[in-house]
């Protein structure tokens, strides 16, 4: 029913990648051959290291900056990391205690006065810091904070799990290109858009990495990162191309992991617009989607169909069953005709005017500008006209434009192993990815609700009342969960973990053989 799927594909290595690429051999590389260094190469480039506001969370990724708290990715729980422990009698006065010990990449120390300054900061960058932490009043004394919510936050520890509350030390003079963290590895240079230079801070509280240096660079081009790793001029890649994975497994000691993780790759609908208003419109687009078919041919089965926002094994994700939308041209234009289309002269018309859409994409996950390809080719073959946009940086381009209807985006849905991050973030109106304009009081009120409740029963049945809710609205089309891939050379590399919340990755256990 999708015929263009196979070739899209075969024409991959044709796209052009758009943004910033990399050297993938930097110059900088040790020459000594006593000196540990390990280079990795990331999919997303930055041009910015604050991290309260970098949206690629690079600093946390690459080892310079830690959080409050981390997630315990076996079992879905917040656990200690800069924080030492927490409680709320009521939910909204917060007692932290932080680890003793701990000092930061210059030599000062961390107390609950640097901590309290650096989340003021948090909250002065980042509006959607300020409505993710809910968070009234700080007080410091010694080494423990006394915070207190705008309201009873029962699940305000896990939002701390937010790179952007990540700890530095804010008296720094450049906190844009030189962030000062708490983490194993300091930042030694940062050439914005192409790598960082990085070497290890023997004063590290949880120890002193085994590693001399790492070089953190970037590239988004999915085959140019394939190649540096075949050539040896880097050590892991982050996201290989998918068609490249075959010929990688067969380079001795080549290590390949696909791990699955809290992610899913969507059609995020701007509600703004007068023709995806129309639930039909939307039931409709949704039914084109051929998610099957992506998951074998794009992503070469290394994923699964999406209904909703939550991988299935999830316990707050809803059990569709025969709940689940139908799908196909049929099924589409049968929609389109409730809406009040027909077809003319080839067009899909409605008081003939022919329905025409804007798609916006990105290449830094090379998968989904193809998704986007096969879209506009099933979507023709109804009579609606798909342009297709190519976007360098999606959260900026979607929050500050509305002349478009619907974009491919890919987003991490529990990492904080809870659903109220991302009903939060992209369906309440304060929500800081809410990219699709919804402003719905009946789903709002829910994810209130769940704000509110601390029964993780409770909290379950509501994330899927509101996860039903989205998909009975289709308020967004959610396509597949992709696994995440990481490639390396195993005769080199020890002690990489693939993390499923993809936050967790230059660590001081990673090391060389």
């Amino acid at each position: 029913m999708f015929p263009l799927l196979a070739s899209l594909v075969f024409g991959a290595g044709l796209l052009s990648a758009c943004g910033s690429s990399s050297d993938a051999n930097p110059a900088a590389q040790a020459s000594d051959a006593a000196v540990k260094n390990v280079h990795f190469l990331y999919n997303f480039s930055t041009s910015s290291l604050d991290p309260h506001v970098d949206s690629s969370y690079v600093p946390l990724r690459a080892g310079i900056t830690e959080t409050l708290v981390r997630l315990d990715e076996d079992n879905l729980t917040v656990a200690p990391w800069l924080a030492e422990s927490w409680n709320s009698e009521d939910g909204q006065h917060w007692t932290i205690d932080l680890r003793d010990n701990v000092t930061f990449q210059n030599g000062k120390p961390l107390t609950g006065d640097s901590v309290k300054a650096s989340l003021e900061r948090a909250l002065k960058e980042s509006a959607a810091i300020q409505n993710a932490l809910k968070i009234d009043t700080i007080e410091a004394e010694g080494d423990k904070l006394e915070i207190t919510t705008t309201q009873p936050f029962p699940e305000f520890a896990s939002e701390l799990v937010n790179p952007n509350t990540a700890i530095i030390d804010v008296s720094e003079p450049d906190i844009v290109n030189k962030p000062v963290g708490t983490g194993p590895f300091k930042l030694d240079s940062f050439t914005p858009g192409s790598k960082l230079e990085l070497s290890r801070y023997d004063g590290y509280w949880d120890g002193a990495a085994p590693l001399d240096t790492v070089t953190f660079s970037f590239n988004e081009d999915a085959n140019a990162r394939s190649l540096a790793l075949k050539s040896g001029q880097v050590d892991i890649v982050y996201r290989p191309e998918v068609e490249s994975l075959e010929s990688l497994k067969a380079i001795d000691g080549m290590v390949v992991e696909s791990t699955s993780t809290f992610r899913v790759h969507q059609l995020t609908m701007n509600m703004e617009r007068e023709s995806i208003k129309d639930l039909n419109v939307r039931k409709a687009l949704d039914a084109l989607i051929d998610r099957q078919g992506i998951v074998d041919t794009i992503l070469l089965g290394y994923g699964e169909p999406a209904i909703g926002p939550f991988l299935p094994s999830l316990p707050f994700a809803p059990k569709y069953g025969s709940a689940a939308s139908e799908s196909g041209t049929d099924a589409a234009v049968r929609y389109l005709e409730e809406a009040g289309y027909k077809r003319e002269n080839g067009a899909m018309t409605k008081n003939g005017r022919p329905l025409k859409l804007t798609l916006l994409t990105y290449s830094s996950r090379a998968d989904l500008p193809l998704i986007a390809q096969v879209f506009q080719s099933d979507a023709k073959q109804i009579g609606i006209e798909v342009e297709i946009r190519q976007i360098d940086t999606p959260e900026e381009y979607m929050a500050s434009n509305r002349d478009w209807d619907i974009a491919t985006y890919s987003n991490l849905t529990a990492p904080r192993g809870d659903a109220g991050y991302y009903l939060n973030a992209t369906y309440h109106p304060t929500g800081s990815l809410n990219f699709s304009g919804a402003e719905d009081p009946k789903l709002t009120a829910i994810i209130d609700e769940l704000n509110l409740t601390v029964d993780p029963a409770k909290r379950a049945e509501l994330a899927e009342r509101a996860a039903n809710y989205v998909h009975d609205n289709v308020m967004n089309s959610f396509v597949l969960h992709p696994g995440t891939i990481v490639a390396y050379d195993g005769r080199k590399i020890k002690n990489w973990v693939t993390t499923r919340s993809e936050y967790y990755m230059i660590t001081n256990k990673l090391d060389v053989m």
